[in-house]
């Protein structure tokens, strides 16, 4: 079922057989011995052991491989346990296993109806020294977790060798990697006992400012190689050329390695162009200079030699300590042909924990052509990507995937996106899977470029009950779920939360091509808070950026009953539901938004958009902002409840009348008696009707229970039931698996 109108999403397909039903249903709670007995009943009788989530799948002679990180590859991995006398057991890889089931699969007789088969991984890490590649040949497949077993698929390697050695007076880890190490011989990353550590950095918290940037041009998408500092910001040491710094302009931030001081002006030169123009008062900081190491959970890599120094933190021992660093930009890719109608087809994974992924910008040309996003310099000239971080990839890559699901898996400390639904992956969910501690972001669907042929357009995805958090800890403006051009998604009922940027984003056409493709977006059920401005106090840092944020043509796009609150831009930009340019033909309905820094509600620029029904309460400097007058209506608003304490009503420009506000409850908590002067634009209500907007609204108190609180019940006698004003409920917002409480 879609919860939003529109075009029917893929859903569930039955695909349990009666005598499989019967099979599992007739197994009680049952230990390794009798799991390894079912299994082998299971595959005579002709069907797959119910796996632990209660699936089952009808199929003659399904095969099911076991790994375990005491397994073998020579061994038949046909049982979850090493046999007796050690002559047999689970693989040890998961490449075996793939390899197991294409040689299972080349002795069916031609014509055979295909075998649905199981990869079953016991717990523990797995450390892959290449990406798990899935292609079209490895269709309906499952690789599932053993029972409540975790098992990690890592792209990293663990950090060993560590020896104590003693720093003005500390104790301090040191250990030498061998090569290779990471995707580009340089680590940014380093975990220490499941926990991100810190690439020695300065400041320890909060930010330096940029004082002066003498290269200044009109063109405000051209970026610098140098900008003046602070006197006093920083010590300059020996391996301060081995540094970078991390620059936030606008909504992007730019990596720009450090090539040169100028200790007189207190001008830092980079290697690279940062994307935009800078300003005084742009924040940065620096990181990777051995000078900078000067708190415990920090390191610092020397990649010539290899050299890796480690603070630990209270507690850590050499003996109690798992260190790993990451070694390759993926863990799985699966790679369907969809342009010749390959697809990777009923793929399913269930209960694992993808992660120890790291990406950085390539450095010759050839290899960055493609990844200049929107500006036409390439990546290895400027230190980061016009929007969104779009060009990171992610530990998770699909191409061509096709009714494939992700259920109950983890994509954690990865340094790039967690998990991308590329080119023409088609009617996938992503169901109750974890994204946290994220480099990037943590989903993409679709591309940036329009394609045109329909088996290679990214569309009819789901994301539901999931959890995504944390993330942008290196690419600090990559986005929670971000959807290019894609249509008819779905994304329901998630979690989201810590982002230094946008949440949500929809859409890659600034304008109104008609050719774009990001229409038919369900947004329902979400629970959006804490972007930009994290919940431990960082932040903000960047600019422009919203709850969720929408781009072009999104004819059918809806934005329904989702909650979002505590969103904050630096300069400007903090809104909690943003239209952008050219958005049009979205609507926003029975939202509740508070607590941003620049508006519940944006539209820069669009058209025959809708927002009703909706509460915006508390922002701090207006509550509702318009950027462009233009000749056709922009927006329909109506039916909303909007409050506030503080800033004013409205922001921007409302000249032109190109819109349409009516039935809607305004009301300023400093202004008990009346609206006061103004509100309006400069008028009072009374002119702003004269205009013509707003005639049948009102001024008054709804009566919420506790807004401050974030109680935003009407009371009875609330005057928005006068104007047709439909109570919220939010007791179905957020992951449907968990308890809310409101």
């Amino acid at each position: 079922m879609r919860i939003c109108s529109g075009t029917a999403s893929w859903g569930d397909k039955a695909r349990n057989a009666d005598h499989g039903k019967a099979c599992a249903a007739s197994v009680p709670s049952r230990g390794p011995a009798d799991r390894l007995k079912v299994a082998m009943v299971c595959t005579l009788l002709g069907v797959a052991e119910a796996s632990p989530h209660g699936f089952a799948e009808p199929v003659a002679a399904s095969p099911v491989f076991y790994v375990a990180t005491n397994g073998h590859d020579a061994w038949s991995g046909r049982w979850p346990e090493v046999r007796p006398g050690g002559q047999d057991g689970p693989f040890a890889t998961l490449a075996r296993a793939v390899r197991g089931v294409r040689e299972f699969r080349a002795k069916q007789p031609p014509g055979a109806v295909p075998v649905v088969a199981r990869i079953v991984v016991r717990g523990g890490t797995y450390f892959l020294e290449v990406p798990l590649i899935l292609a079209p040949e490895d269709s309906h497949l499952e690789i599932t977790a053993y029972g409540k077993e975790q098992p990690v698929l890592s792209a990293g390697r663990p950090v060993g060798g560590w020896q104590a050695i003693v720093q003005n007076g500390e104790v301090w880890w040191e250990t030498r990697l061998r090569q290779p190490r990471g995707p580009t011989g340089q680590i940014r990353q380093l975990w220490v006992n499941g926990r991100r550590a810190i690439r020695a950095r300065h400041p320890n918290q909060g930010y330096l400012q940029v004082v002066a940037v003498p290269d200044q041009t009109a063109k405000w998408h051209e970026g610098q190689k140098r900008f003046q500092c602070q006197a006093g910001d920083f010590r300059a040491g020996p391996s301060l050329m081995q540094a970078e710094a991390v620059v936030m302009n606008r909504w992007a931030e730019s990596h720009l390695p450090v090539a040169g001081w100028d200790a007189r002006q207190n001008m830092l030169h980079f290697g690279k162009r940062s994307v935009f123009q800078l300003a005084p008062g742009d924040l940065f900081y620096l990181h990777g200079a051995k000078e900078f190491l000067d708190a415990p959970g920090e390191w610092w890599f020397e990649a010539p030699t290899g050299r890796l120094l480690y603070r630990p933190r209270p507690g850590e021992t050499i003996p109690n300590t798992e260190v790993v660093a990451p070694h390759g930009v993926h863990v799985l890719r699966i790679e369907g042909r969809p342009e010749t109608g390959a697809w990777v087809e009923n793929v399913r994974f269930l209960g694992l924990t993808f992660a120890h992924t790291e990406w950085w910008f390539p450095e010759d040309p050839e290899t960055a052509r493609g990844l200049a996003m929107a500006w036409p310099a390439a990546v290895h000239e400027i230190g980061g990507f016009a929007q969104a971080a779009v060009g990171v990839p992610a530990g998770v890559s699909a191409v061509g995937l096709r009714g494939g699901r992700f259920e109950r898996c983890r994509f954690v400390h990865m340094g790039t996106y967690g998990l991308e639904l590329g080119r023409g992956c088609q009617s996938n969910r992503v169901w109750r899977c974890e994204f946290a501690d994220l480099g990037a972001g943590g989903i993409k669907i679709g591309e940036t470029i329009v394609r045109t042929k329909d088996s290679e357009i990214a569309r009819d995805n789901e994301v539901a009950d999931c959890h995504l958090h944390h993330g942008g800890r290196m690419f600090h403006s990559a986005v929670a779920i971000w959807i290019g051009q894609s249509p008819n998604n779905q994304i329901l009922h998630n979690h989201i939360h810590d982002f230094y940027y946008t949440a949500i984003s929809i859409g890659w056409t600034w304008g109104y091509d008609p050719s774009a493709l990001a229409t038919n977006q369900c947004v329902a059920g979400n629970h959006v808070h804490h972007i930009g401005a994290l919940s431990d106090g960082d932040g903000p840092i960047l600019s422009d950026l919203g709850g969720i944020y929408t781009l072009g043509r999104q004819v059918g796009t809806r934005i329904v009953n989702n909650v979002w609150h505590d969103i904050a831009g630096l300069r400007y930009g903090g809104w909690g539901i943003y239209f952008d340019e050219g958005t049009h033909g979205a609507a926003a309905e029975s939202n509740l938004v508070y607590r941003t820094t620049h508006g519940g509600f944006h539209q820069h620029y669009g058209a025959t958009n809708v927002v009703r029904n909706n509460i915006f309460a508390f922002a701090r400097d207006h509550q509702l902002q318009r950027s462009r007058d233009e000749d056709h209506v922009g927006f329909v608003f109506t039916h909303n409840i909007v409050v506030w304490d503080q800033g004013q009503l409205l922001g921007g420009t409302w000249r032109n009348d190109r819109f349409i506000m009516d039935q809607n409850l305004y009301w300023d908590y400093r202004k008990p008696k009346d609206e006061g002067s103004g509100p309006f634009a400069g008028l009072t209500l009374q002119d702003w009707r004269g205009r013509g907007h707003d005639r049948r609204s009102l001024w008054g108190d709804p009566l919420f229970v506790d807004p401050q609180a974030g109680n935003f019940t009407l009371a009875s006698g609330s005057p928005a039931c006068l104007l047709g004003f439909q109570p919220l409920d939010l007791r179905v917002v957020g992951p449907r698996v968990e308890k809310k409480v409101q």
